[in-house]
């Protein structure tokens, strides 16, 4: 079956204003990105599920890094379409101290343009595509990163970030 890309693709550029989204933060409290907005820079990057070995090297990473996200005041929100549940569990397993945003229709994906078709092993399906958008203290967009290698990641986006240290 042949998946029409123009169904799910909204195209965001660096330098548009990033969609608004709703999470749940660490702690159980409901945020929107907006609350962020102004006060901090931020990295969401999506990923296709918890407990997965490339989902779990790049939450890994940036929990490695943590710190020197928090230092330079640099929310991290990780996407997934997996619930409220799984992330617990996740965060929980992985000693993630970032937010996990349940997108469990995938709208939070689509609004960014990352859920759409993809192709494994001769089989075309639909999901979501690895990506990292970069948002700056205006709203705006600063770096997408699309086709994400989960390993070293975390280093490529303080890079961007240019944050050295």
């Amino acid at each position: 079956m042949l998946i029409s890309m123009t169904e799910y693709t909204r195209n965001l550029n660096e330098g548009d204003q990033a969609p608004n989204f709703s999470f749940t933060n660490g702690s159980g409290a409901t945020c929107q990105l907006t609350d962020i907005i102004g006060k901090s820079r931020a990295v969401v990057y999506f990923y296709p599920r918890d407990f997965t070995p490339g989902c779990t090297h790049e939450a890994h990473d940036f929990t490695l890094h943590y710190i020197k996200f928090k230092r330079n005041d640099i929310k991290i929100i990780g996407v997934s379409p997996d619930n409220e549940e799984s992330h617990k569990k996740f965060r929980d397993k992985m000693k993630i101290p970032y937010s996990l945003a349940s997108d469990p229709n995938n709208n939070i994906a689509k609004s960014y343009g990352v859920y759409g078709p993809k192709k494994f092993m001769g089989r075309e399906y639909v999901g979501v595509d690895r990506s990292s958008f970069l948002i700056g203290n205006d709203g705006n967009i600063l770096k997408i990163f699309k086709k994400v290698k989960p390993a070293g990641h975390a280093e490529e986006v303080l890079r961007a970030f240019q944050i050295t240290e």
